[in-house]
């Protein structure tokens, strides 16, 4: 289960990597009023304020995926491993009871004789419905 584990982290980790949340970055002010001076350079259109903003905003940006990702690896790890685990007792579960003899199970049931009569004839209908509609099947794509 470990490598089922690995790679549900690592892809919550790629998924935080590659995509990032644009509306955290909204709140920047984007016009040129508010931060830059179109006059100057790339490098020296912003005051060393905004630039600081920017750089706070990525730290507080990095801290909350980070945070996320504490909460949610965690989860993910036991996740996988309860769902294998889940698989692999039921898959015992129903071995078991596949090995167990149909009078005993009926017992187990506790069911009055005439019900599990009638559960049984109802299986055979069943099965017999199922192989007529199999034949309609085959006789109407013969055609």
């Amino acid at each position: 289960m470990r490598e089922e584990s690995k790679k549900a982290t690592l892809q919550l980790v790629d998924m935080e990597c590659g995509y990032l949340t644009v509306d955290f970055f909204r709140k920047l002010p984007q016009d040129i009023e508010k931060g830059g001076n179109p006059t100057h350079s790339l490098f020296d259109r912003y005051n060393d304020g905004y630039l600081r903003r920017i750089g706070s905003t990525v730290l507080s940006y990095v801290n909350m995926v980070c945070a996320g990702l504490r909460n949610s690896i965690p989860k993910s790890i036991v996740y996988c491993q309860v769902r294998e685990a889940k698989r692999s007792l039921l898959d015992h579960f129903f071995t078991e009871l596949g090995k167990m003899d149909q009078k005993y199970l009926s017992s187990l049931l506790n069911e009055d004789p005439a019900i599990m009569e009638r559960r049984s004839q109802l299986a055979k209908r069943l099965e017999l419905y199922r192989s007529a509609q199999a034949e309609i099947d085959n006789v109407a794509w013969s055609k």
